[in-house]
């Protein structure tokens, strides 16, 4: 990354600069699901090492140059993702013994803290993909790999749970919340990091072939999973009432896409649980079923979506933080809605028609919607590009 990160920000730091460094995380999965959806996979339920060379090698121009360029794109956007992950964890140190770090501490505003663990367990999703991908012989190991996934996965809600607890602690024992002033979905980001927690959680139970591990990763996974549902709902009830009642907040505008990434999170979460139920336990999964729950998710996040961009346009939110030169940390938040949908288009088109038989894979309707998803996908990375260059000159 051609860009200079400050150094020493004391309160100038934000903790939603956690966010650049998720949203690149983000990016990472985008052009891994080219692989997964477009890769044939031998010995596990997705495309390995061995797999991807192998169909590198001996497939046509189109999948040599889309495997390609899913490797540069992985590579890149790992590399800034650790890079920027880094840099946050040292502000963070640091931000930590500011005046600004103590004042935030009390008040809605501690809210961003969990921008922290939200973004430390897309690295460990980031992790799994870089050894997928670059690793080879890890499906001889992965039976061990997922136990300390599992671990790993929860010491970071355990860090999660403790700021949450904080939170929700003060608010419901000292009654200094005032719900008027959250006029945004900013406080839905619990919801986000218990999701994302959920998620990773919940992969072994689609790719573990011990019983143990899949019923310990169902019911891990199902308990994030759950509480980010209670926690979002409550936060959205209650942020969208205040908007009703103020308008919405100008600066946390982007707030109100926070719902397309939750709900691509625990709608994958869904499919795996879905898949290690059907396949690993026996029962009769969703079927069908899974279809219609994306759709559902699909149009959900797509409604939201049109209604923040009433919102953002009305504001003139582009021009000022994203084209313009004012700067603010919460614009790092329309990336991650970019991710999400482009990932949800590919597993309802994958998970959903394609498994389905709807539409044929690699159709003529499969490309159109596929094409859609890589063309939300590039907007986005068009998008982190500008906001680097914009806030790390």
């Amino acid at each position: 990354m051609g860009y200079r990160l400050p150094t020493n920000m004391g309160s100038q730091y934000s903790p939603l600069y956690f966010l650049a460094a998720l949203g690149a995380g983000g990016l990472t999965v985008s052009f891994f699901m080219w692989l997964m959806f477009w890769v044939p996979s031998s010995q596990a339920p997705v495309p390995l090492f061995d797999d991807i060379v192998t169909t590198f090698l001996e497939g046509g121009a189109g999948f040599k140059f889309a495997i390609g360029l899913a490797w540069l794109g992985i590579i890149y956007f790992a590399y800034l993702h650790i890079r920027l992950l880094v840099w946050n964890l040292r502000e963070y140190s640091g931000f930590k013994a500011s005046e600004g770090y103590r004042q935030m501490r009390g008040t809605r505003t501690e809210i961003q803290l969990l921008a922290g663990p939200l973004t430390l367990a897309m690295t460990i999703n980031v992790g799994f993909i870089l050894g997928m991908v670059f690793m080879p012989g890890l499906w001889e190991v992965v039976e061990w790999l997922f136990p300390l996934a599992m671990l790993a996965f929860l010491a970071v809600g355990a860090w999660a749970l403790r700021l949450l607890g904080d939170f929700w602690g003060r608010v419901l024992t000292e009654s200094d919340c005032d719900c008027a002033a959250d006029n945004s979905l900013a406080q839905m980001l619990p919801a986000f990091a218990l999701a994302m927690i959920g998620v990773g959680l919940a992969a072994p139970a689609a790719m573990s072939d011990t019983t143990g591990t899949v019923v310990v990763s169902l019911f891990l996974s199902s308990f994030f999973m759950v509480t980010a549902i209670i926690s979002g709902a409550i936060m959205l009830v209650l942020g969208v009432r205040s908007m009703l009642e103020q308008t919405a907040n100008p600066i946390s505008a982007p707030s109100l896409w926070i719902v397309i990434p939750i709900l691509t999170i625990i709608g994958i979460t869904l499919v795996r649980q879905t898949h290690g139920v059907e396949f690993h336990l026996g029962g009769e999964g969703a079927g069908v079923e899974t279809l219609g729950m994306l759709m559902y998710f699909l149009v959900i996040q797509i409604a939201f979506l049109l209604i923040g961009w009433v919102v953002l346009r009305r504001y003139g939110y582009f021009g000022r933080f994203v084209l313009g030169k004012e700067r603010s940390a919460g614009a790092y938040a329309l990336v991650c809605p970019g991710v999400a949908l482009s990932v949800m288009l590919h597993f309802f088109t994958n998970e959903g028609l394609v498994l389905h038989g709807i539409i044929d894979k690699f159709g003529p309707v499969y490309w159109s919607l596929t094409g859609l998803a890589i063309l939300v996908q590039f907007a986005t990375i068009a998008l982190v590009f500008r906001l680097n260059k914009l806030h790390f000159k």
